[in-house]
């Protein structure tokens, strides 16, 4: 059974940072590629970043280009997202996803206010 479980998130002030991490279980992480996505209140799941299984072909959504960086260690089965200058905007949960497996994890809540 593929796990998904994402973490790192939390209250910051616009204009702060935050990492996010998602650990893999149950499936060949290093195998495929990974996407993560967001879901605001009220508001359909947006997607933010893709990075390809080795690292590569690295992609961003317009709204979070230069702002976040997406990584993986695939010793450790584990997804990253580097969060910068963060705005209200960005506020919304957040989750990791296989670009070809169609599980969902419980997400990270990220809250961007002051």
């Amino acid at each position: 059974q593929v796990q998904l479980v994402e973490s790192g998130g939390g209250l910051v002030q616009p204009g702060g940072s935050l990492r996010l991490s998602c650990a893999v279980s149950g499936f060949c992480f290093s195998c495929y590629a990974m996407n993560w996505y967001r879901q605001a209140p009220g508001k359909e799941r947006e997607w933010v970043a893709f990075i390809g299984s080795a690292g590569g072909s690295i992609r961003y959504a317009n709204s979070v280009k230069g702002r976040f960086t997406i990584s993986r260690d695939n010793a450790k089965d584990t997804l990253y997202l580097q969060m910068n200058n963060l705005n209200p905007e960005d506020t919304a949960v957040y989750y990791c996803k296989f670009e070809s497996e169609n599980s969902w994890g419980q997400g990270t809540q990220v809250t961007v206010s002051s």
